[in-house]
């Protein structure tokens, strides 16, 4: 029997949209299947995550590049629901930022974030970012099923 990949479903969770483009521009060249859903801020993530809404029939993330800085719930707020969920907390969370406030780092990580990525301000280096974030989670790590 053939293995068929299937396609990994990625949530990115980002208010900026020049930011979502750059995000989806720099795993354009990736050659794994992938699908992006996007919320544009913390309550949408939720939704998203819970099912509800126009989210009902979503497919469950099998990995989350989460904004801090978001309306209506933080970064933070929605890594904690993540983490505090059964169903939820192993989904890996990447928090991708543009703060590298040490504060920020460490909350990332006491809240239980999977890594802590600061996104560059160069499109090379946000391309080579993404391209370190996609080597290491969407191909080297083992994630869950």
């Amino acid at each position: 029997m053939d293995y068929i990949p299937k396609t990994l479903q990625v949530l990115l969770v980002e208010d900026n949209e020049g930011d979502v483009r750059l995000i989806k521009e720099a795993f354009s060249e990736s050659k794994i299947d992938k699908h992006f859903s996007v919320a544009k801020d913390g309550e949408d993530a939720l939704n998203y995550l819970y099912a509800r809404g126009k989210y009902a029939e979503r497919i469950k993330p099998d990995i989350i590049l989460l904004d801090i800085n978001l309306p209506k719930k933080n970064g933070f707020e929605v890594l904690e629901n993540i983490k505090n969920d059964p169903e939820l907390k192993k989904i890996p969370v990447i928090m991708l930022s543009s703060s590298s406030s040490e504060d920020h780092i460490l909350k990332s990580y006491d809240l239980n974030a999977n890594c802590y990525v600061t996104k560059p301000v160069d499109f090379d280096e946000y391309t080579l970012a993404v391209k370190t974030i996609e080597d290491f989670w969407f191909q080297m790590a083992k994630l869950p099923g």
